[in-house]
């Protein structure tokens, strides 16, 4: 008997492993199928829920009063003695004695004589002394005394011919010539005010603007000469 070829037929093989996968396939069926049951089971279970009350604790009892005090002991004062009253001494008899009559005085009177009358002399009315006549202003002094910087004035530009000064006095405040007056004007060729003024603002702002001297309240003469050809 050959066993070899015995053991060599698949199909005995393939038969074999049907069954085992079979069994495999049952085993798992049956065990989804039991599992799922029960888990139905324990979802479909009733699930029990209680409200858990919050237990609220009573408040505490009031604190107890404190006791009342003692009541305060009144002591009565000690009863006022009346001191005893002095015993009675009579007083001593006195004897009164009248007094002499006494004979009455006579005196003079004389009678004062009357004041003599007050001569009242007048008093001679007070005579006012006369004012001083105001002082006489001092006269001008030369610019050159009293200052020791004179710049000459710039002439206005013009078209014709002028010759002649400016006889001028200017007023000090300290040091620096705060006014000037034209006392003579002897210039020639000037025909109209318009020029004429403007000689004289040369010589003012010359004055002015450049002298420099020395005093307060002096007056300073000074002439100014122009020759325009």
């Amino acid at each position: 008997m050959d066993f070899s070829k015995r053991q060599d037929d698949p199909r005995r093989h393939l038969l074999g492993l049907s069954v085992v996968v079979a069994l495999h396939v049952l085993i798992v069926y049956a065990l989804v199928n039991g599992l799922a049951r029960k888990v139905v089971d324990v979802v479909r279970a009733p699930i029990e829920t209680r409200l858990i009350e919050e237990i609220i604790k009573p408040p505490p009892p009031p604190p107890e009063p404190p006791p009342p005090p003692p009541p305060e002991r009144v002591v009565p004062p000690p009863p006022k003695v009346a001191p005893p009253p002095p015993p009675f001494v009579p007083p001593p008899e006195v004897t009164v004695t009248a007094p002499p009559p006494v004979a009455p005085t006579i005196t003079a009177v004389t009678p004062t004589p009357p004041p003599a009358p007050v001569e009242i002399t007048p008093t001679p009315p007070v005579v006012e002394p006369e004012p001083a006549p105001p002082a006489k202003p001092a006269q001008p002094v030369a610019a050159g005394i009293v200052c020791t910087r004179m710049p000459a004035p710039v002439a206005p530009s013009v078209a014709y011919e002028v010759k002649g000064s400016l006889f001028v006095i200017g007023t000090l405040r300290n040091g620096r010539v705060v006014q000037v007056d034209v006392e003579r004007n002897t210039l020639k060729g000037v025909n109209d005010r318009r020029t004429q003024r403007a000689f004289v603002s040369a010589v003012e702002t010359a004055m002015k603007d450049g002298y420099v001297c020395a005093g307060d309240g002096v007056q300073i003469r000074q002439e100014f000469f122009f020759d325009i050809r």
